[in-house]
C-alpha cells in the first residue's frame, strides 16, 4: 500500500471488539498473495508478480511457447487453464497488483457528494454491457440494513437515500505478542459507515429493481478535495485501499480511481479480488476496509443453498511462518512479517457457478498435533481444505468446532491469474 494516515498514540484504548460463535476471537483479511505448492516458485508467494512462464526450467525462451490456452481463441477459453480478467470495466496492472476503474460520483438527498466504484450486479445483461461481474446470489442479500435504496436520475447519477461514510479515523493495528500475533493487540478501522452504510445498492426506480454492488470510495468531498492523480492520497478523505484517485483527469475524460488488489486460491487457482468493507471492525482493519455493520444483517452458514447470498472464505490463524518460507501462511504470518497472509475461497466466475462478492468468514486453525506430525503446510483448495477440517487436522479457533465465524466481507473479484 501507499502512504497511510499516521497512528494515533499508543495509549489509545481501543480494542478488538470481535467475537463470534463459542465466544472464540477470531478475525481475518481479504488480503492474500498467491503461492502455488509446487508448481509456482516460492517467489510467487511473496509479492504481486503474475506467476512464472511456461519456459521457467527450460532451454528455450518463451517466445517459442503458444499462448495459454484461456487466451486461445476459437473455444470456450475462459474456463482453461491461463489468465482471465473478470472485472472487465477497468485496466489492471498485474506487476502493481491493481485495477484502474471508472470513478462515479452521486449524491444523498441532501445533495453531499458521494463517490463510488461499480464492481458486481444481479442484472446479467447491464453485468456483460458495463464489464461488472455477474452475480444472482446479491438479490438474496437484500434482507435487513444489507441493502439501501438509491435512484438514478435524468443525469444518469445516483441520489442515495441513507449510509453515510467516516474516512477520517485513522487506521491503527498493533499486534499481539508473538508468536501468537493473531489476535491483534489494538485494531481500530480507517473507515466507519453508519448503521445504515453498505455497498449494496438497489436502484427503485428500475425494471426488476437490481442490485448493484457500489462500495463507497470517498465521502463528502469535492474533487478538489480528493484529487490524487500521482498518488500521495490523503486517507482521511478517502478509502485505505485507493492508491490513486482522479476525479478530473486532464482533457476532461472520465475520473478514475486505482484500487490496491489482494490474491487468493479459488480451488488452486491463484486470483485477485479487492477488499473493500466488512461487518466486523477487526476485520476491516486488517483488510484495510470501511466497517460497514449493516453486512452484518446477511444470513452466514448457508453457502450455495436455496436463497444464500455468500460464498465461503477460509482462512487460517497459524499456518506455517517465517519471512522466506514458501509453506508461509496465515494471520500469525502476516502480523508477524508484513506480508500477506494466503486465504483459500470458495466459487468464482468461469470455474464454478457460484460467486458472490459477500463471503462468509470460516476460521480455522491447526491442532497442536497436526503440527507435531508435520502436517502442517499452505493449502491452496477448498476441499483439500476441507478434507482437513473433517479428519480433524484443522478445527476453529482453541479446537471450537469448525464453521461461520458470522463475519461477512465483501470483496469482489478482478481477475483469474490461472
Amino acid at each position: 500500500m501507499n502512504e497511510h494516515k499516521p497512528n494515533p498514540p499508543l495509549n489509545d484504548p481501543v480494542r478488538p471488539r470481535l467475537r463470534v460463535r463459542h465466544g472464540s476471537w477470531v478475525a481475518s483479511i481479504c488480503v492474500a498473495v498467491v503461492a502455488l505448492s509446487a508448481i509456482v516458485l516460492p517467489s510467487f508467494a511473496q509479492t504481486n508478480e503474475p506467476p512464472p512462464p511456461p519456459s521457467t526450467g527450460t532451454d528455450i525462451p518463451q517466445t517459442y511457447f503458444g499462448p495459454m490456452p484461456s487466451e486461445s481463441l476459437g473455444m470456450d477459453n475462459e474456463r482453461l487453464v491461463g489468465p482471465v480478467q473478470l472485472l472487465k470495466s477497468g485496466k489492471v496492472d498485474a506487476k502493481a497488483g491493481t485495477i484502474t476503474l471508472p470513478l462515479y460520483e452521486g449524491q444523498m438527498t441532501n445533495g453531499t457528494p458521494v463517490w463510488f466504484i461499480l464492481t458486481d450486479t444481479t442484472d446479467k445483461e447491464n453485468a456483460t454491457g458495463l464489464g461488472l461481474n455477474f452475480s444472482s446470489k446479491l438479490a438474496f442479500a437484500d434482507v435487513g440494513r444489507a441493502a439501501r435504496n438509491a435512484t438514478l436520475e435524468q443525469d444518469t447519477s445516483l441520489t442515495f437515500e441513507s449510509g453515510t461514510v467516516d474516512f477520517s479515523p485513522a487506521r491503527r493495528l498493533v499486534p499481539g505478542d508473538a508468536p501468537n500475533a493473531f489476535p491483534p493487540k489494538v485494531a481500530r478501522p480507517g473507515s466507519v459507515g453508519d448503521g445504515n452504510y453498505t455497498p449494496l445498492v438497489r436502484i427503485i426506480n428500475q425494471p426488476g429493481t437490481p442490485i448493484y454492488n457500489a462500495p463507497v470510495v470517498s465521502f463528502g468531498t469535492s474533487a478538489k478535495d480528493i484529487s490524487f492523480c500521482k498518488g500521495k492520497v490523503d486517507y482521511s478523505r478517502v478509502h485505505d485501499r485507493v492508491v490513486k484517485i482522479c476525479p478530473n483527469p486532464p482533457g476532461n475524460g472520465q475520473g478514475t480511481v486505482t484500487i490496491d488488489l489482494t490474491t487468493i486460491f479459488s480451488f488452486a487457482r491463484p486470483s485477485q479480488y479487492m477488499s473493500t468493507e466488512a461487518s466486523d471492525p477487526v476485520v476491516a482493519t486488517l483488510d484495510f476496509g470501511t466497517f460497514a455493520p449493516a453486512l452484518g444483517d446477511i444470513t452466514v452458514g448457508r453457502d450455495d443453498s436455496a436463497f444464500s447470498a455468500v460464498e465461503r472464505l477460509f482462512p487460517i490463524v497459524n499456518g506455517p511462518t517465517g519471512r522466506t518460507n514458501p509453506q508461509r501462511q496465515g494471520l500469525n504470518s502476516a502480523l508477524l512479517d508484513g506480508l500477506d497472509p494466503l486465504h483459500v475461497i470458495g466459487g468464482l466466475p468461469t470455474i464454478a457457478l457460484d460467486y458472490s462478492p459477500l463471503w462468509d468468514l470460516n476460521l480455522g486453525e491447526w491442532t497442536d498435533e497436526a503440527i507435531a506430525k508435520g502436517y502442517r503446510a499452505r493449502v491452496i483448495d477448498e476441499f483439500q481444505y476441507l478434507d482437513l477440517v473433517r479428519d480433524g487436522w484443522i478445527t476453529g479457533p482453541g479446537g471450537e468446532p469448525f464453521g461461520s465465524t458470522g463475519i461477512v466481507v465483501n470483496c469482489p473479484i478482478v481477475t483469474r491469474l490461472l
